[in-house]
């Protein structure tokens, strides 16, 4: 994909309607390691150019319909970092001032010279390496990536690389991650250091979008289109005119609607759901997906051709677990931001609390993370955040998967006995039933303390509760999901919900 290490000097985009010429600058230039994309006119090559994430640009400036100039200007307004070097017949002083006014890097008259265009390409291509390296080095001497990424993991920092390859560009991404990595933030991180960030953001949520609305959703539709279709709706990829839209996961997209994309971001035209006229739209595509788009084109889940016109750009997302040392950081950012509008220090850490943060697995991931610092700052005291103040989940870390197994083994045994406990099986709570504890005379087994449970003793009421808000945190309130987690069925469910005041 475009996102790998590009062997050689680098991708260099030729427009220009010589054949002749275009032929003899591809051969110069392939010879000197460069890679090379040409396009003999400028509207193909600015519609190209979302596909393309190139390091120089050769822009002839007589073509024909869109003329050199014109294409200057948008291509520069779009791709800002983009070193463009225009070439032309033309030896006016006045052409080459005013090519240079709108952002032209350098100037070349024709007939060409073999040994000043590969030079002069070649200090193009190191101008804009050098333009991306200061910007990360002033990101990093600032202490900070972008708003609301938050991390200093090997990892993350070639995250912050990447966003600083790409977001200038207009080419189109593909973000992959796990639900609660941040794919939305690095959407927006996108659009706000493009040259789009005056225009709007437009995201919209494919799976949670019916399959019958999809395309209304996505392209609009006329009044009357479909039953309460009672006035005219405009669709996203209108309301992304300028502007960048937001397709998150993507791999829940409906097949008939994905024949649409296909050719709306091939195209940027569509029609409304029930229209005849056709609309153009001046958007860039990001999407994101947490699902294997590849096993889903091999299943006929996804199309083929739509996955190549998207994944052009891929930037990966870890999960949290794989960077832990990000943990202390991102909870520093989340304190400060949920605590803003509170009197007083920010609540610490306490050791315990802080080693339960680090041994825990993550599988919500940071969203995860947000839930369990927004709680621990309601339920802390004295400035400090407990392990206790922290969802039983967390504050096991080890001690709460040990009660589980505890709690089994009990059960399996059929052993009785009563104890103080801080974590219980949530299944087993919620079903009413009393969970199995071990007695410490039961031989090859002890019974477990309330510090090897990460927590104070708690009745089992308020474990019931705690495992339901939990539950309820990490699926978002999706009582389905909530049930099948807990292992209870979704009648018991709403019973409890009712019973503790959570609906």
């Amino acid at each position: 994909m475009m996102n790998e290490v590009r062997e050689g000097q680098g991708l260099v985009v030729l427009v220009d309607d010589d054949p002749a010429i275009t032929a003899l600058v591809e051969r110069w230039i392939s010879s000197d390691g460069f890679e090379c994309e040409t396009f003999a006119d400028a509207e193909s090559a600015i519609q190209g150019f979302s596909q393309l994430l190139p390091d120089c640009l050769l822009l002839d400036l007589h073509l024909p319909g869109i003329d050199g100039m014109r294409a200057l200007e948008i291509i520069h307004a779009r791709h800002p970092m983009l070193p463009v070097i225009v070439l032309t017949a033309d030896q006016t002083v006045e052409t080459a001032v005013e090519a240079m006014r709108l952002g032209a890097y350098d100037y070349l008259t024709k007939p060409l010279d073999r040994t000043q265009l590969v030079t002069t390409l070649r200090n193009a291509t190191q101008h804009q390496r050098m333009s991306l390296r200061l910007a990360q080095l002033e990101r990093e001497a600032e202490g900070h990536g972008y708003p609301g990424i938050v991390g200093a993991s090997p990892s993350m920092r070639d995250l912050f690389r990447q966003l600083d390859r790409v977001a200038p560009s207009d080419v189109t991404v593909l973000i992959r991650g796990e639900s609660g990595t941040g794919k939305e933030l690095v959407a927006r991180a996108i659009h706000a250091n493009s040259g789009r960030s005056g225009g709007a953001f437009v995201a919209l949520n494919c799976a949670a979008i019916p399959e019958n609305l999809q395309e209304s959703e996505l392209f609009g539709h006329e009044k009357g289109a479909f039953t309460g279709a009672t006035s005219r709706r405009i669709g996203r990829f209108e309301q992304a005119h300028q502007g960048t839209l937001f397709l998150d996961e993507l791999g829940d997209l409906a097949l008939a609607a994905q024949a649409k994309l296909l050719r709306a971001t091939q195209d940027q035209r569509f029609q409304r759901v029930g229209g005849t006229t056709e609309i153009e739209s001046d958007f860039r595509l990001v999407a994101a997906t947490h699902q294997d788009l590849e096993e889903l084109v091999r299943t006929g889940g996804f199309r083929e051709d739509l996955f190549y016109r998207v994944a052009v750009f891929e930037i990966n997302l870890p999960p949290l677990r794989d960077r832990k040392e990000d943990i202390p950081l991102l909870v520093e950012a989340l304190a400060q931001r949920y605590w803003a509008d509170r009197p007083g220090r920010i609540p610490e850490l306490s050791p315990a609390a802080s080693s339960a943060l680090m041994s825990h697995d993550w599988p919500g991931n940071v969203r995860e993370l947000q839930n369990a610092v927004q709680r621990a700052l309601v339920t802390c005291s004295d400035g400090q955040i407990r392990r206790t103040d922290l969802p039983p989940r967390i504050a096991g870390a080890g001690g709460f998967a040990a009660a589980q197994s505890v709690f089994r083994r009990g059960k399996a045994d059929g052993t009785s006995a009563t104890t103080s406990f801080s974590a219980s099986e949530p299944s087993q709570a919620l079903s009413g039933q009393s969970p199995p504890t071990v007695d410490s005379s039961t031989p090859g087994q002890s019974r477990p303390s309330a510090g090897e449970l990460g927590s104070e003793p708690l009745s089992l009421r308020e474990i019931e509760r705690l495992a339901i808000l939990d539950a309820m945190e990490r699926t978002g309130g999706n009582v389905s999901e909530v049930a099948q987690q807990l292992g209870v069925g979704r009648t018991t469910l709403y019973r409890k919900l009712k019973e503790y005041g959570l609906r």
